[in-house]
């Protein structure tokens, strides 16, 4: 069984609203810094632009380690509201199914909701149906917040010459929106588990992003926040993985947690960068110095 912690039903009917109707897609609360330009000043140890980068190839995870703490907010009572159900079935609901709908195994979004609505018990007109579809997208995009150094971290990446992947245990509603954020540009290979009907940490997951950028595994760097154990379903192909653990991943939603990860870990993806300049870190299990061994890992089910 996969575990998991989410708000109340309560907390979704009364929490405000991350993002207004029509949000921006990265973070501007008041409280967090601006990324700093992590190509600027003297603080890269070993930089040298004539030597190539220490991995090949940087794989992201997307909710939790691009994005910041996922957590539903109300948007998900208008979801059923619509198909004339409590909130608490469908929240219910979508907790035990995750790894169904995240593989597809419901067929596609229409289809999926109408297998909710019979978990739950309603029949929704067809319109509302449809409604509920769409309203369930906008919830998701709504729970999701970039990290407000995401975008320059990409950036830092590619110009290192590394290429990035996005490999992501999603449902339906992520392929709808991920091509209006702004990181999407910046993502060479997107291996999405509901287009490829598996999730981590299957080794396919890994292995289809690598062919797609036509690196090893051996010198790719894997950076997830550890849900759906993929740090150790990274590791076990041949990459090296690493653990971001952001102080705000208290209260993620969490599925199939990576418990029993003990490998290196970071307390900021802004530090991503700086492992290309590390010479002599390209290979599983290496551990560049200022990594810290952190047990445990948090993921996302929307």
């Amino acid at each position: 069984m996969p575990t998991y912690r989410f708000p109340s039903p309560t907390d979704l009917r009364t929490a405000p609203d991350p993002r207004p109707p029509h949000p921006a897609e990265v973070d501007t609360h008041p409280d967090v810094r601006p990324a700093p330009d992590l190509d600027s000043g003297s603080d890269r140890p070993g930089r040298d632009r004539g030597r190539p980068p220490a991995y090949q190839a940087v794989l992201f995870d997307f909710f939790g380690t691009l994005t910041r703490a996922t957590r539903r907010g109300r948007r998900h009572a208008t979801v059923a509201a619509l198909l004339g159900c409590p909130v608490e079935a469908l929240v219910e609901v979508l907790d035990r199914s995750f790894y169904l709908r995240a593989t597809g195994a419901l067929g596609d979004a229409t289809a999926t909701m109408r297998w909710i609505c019979e978990q739950t018990g309603v029949r929704p007109s067809p319109a509302d149906l449809r409604a509920a579809v769409a309203a369930r997208i906008e919830a998701v995009r709504a729970d999701t917040r970039l990290r407000p150094e995401a975008v320059t971290v990409l950036h830092a990446v590619r110009r290192r010459g590394a290429r990035t992947a996005l490999v992501s245990d999603c449902t339906h509603e992520l392929p709808e929106f991920l091509p209006q954020l702004p990181v999407a540009p910046l993502l060479d290979v997107r291996v999405l588990s509901v287009q490829e009907g598996r999730c981590k940490p299957d080794p396919a997951m890994y292995l289809a992003a690598c062919h797609r950028l036509g690196v090893a595994p051996a010198d790719c760097l894997y950076v997830g926040d550890g849900g759906s154990q993929e740090l150790t379903g990274a590791a076990r192909t041949g990459m090296t993985a690493v653990r971001l653990a952001g102080a705000d991943l208290d209260g993620h939603l969490v599925f199939n947690r990576d418990d029993g990860w003990t490998g290196p870990a970071l307390t900021s993806l802004a530090e991503v960068p700086g492992l290309l300049d590390v010479p002599g870190t390209g290979r599983p299990g290496s551990a560049p110095a200022g990594f810290v061994p952190v047990p445990g890992g948090a993921g996302c089910g929307v």
